[in-house]
């Protein structure tokens, strides 16, 4: 599976190093994180993660797979 995930603001580097199996772009006031989730303790990890480090996800969704 591939999900994406809108934070909002632009992350640090050092916070978008917390996530690094996820790669990152920013598009205008988010960042973007996409990539592959695993399963579904790393899809479910995810938001506790984000949260624990303060940010606030706007959107999580599942990619088409290619």
């Amino acid at each position: 599976m591939r999900y994406e995930i809108r934070v909002a603001g632009h992350m640090s580097e050092t916070l978008t190093k917390a996530f690094p199996e996820l790669s990152h772009a920013t598009v205008l006031d988010q960042t973007v994180l996409y990539g592959p989730v695993v399963d579904e303790a790393h899809l479910y990890g995810l938001p506790a993660r984000f949260q624990s480090l303060g940010l606030h996800v706007v959107e999580m969704r599942q990619l088409p797979e290619h």
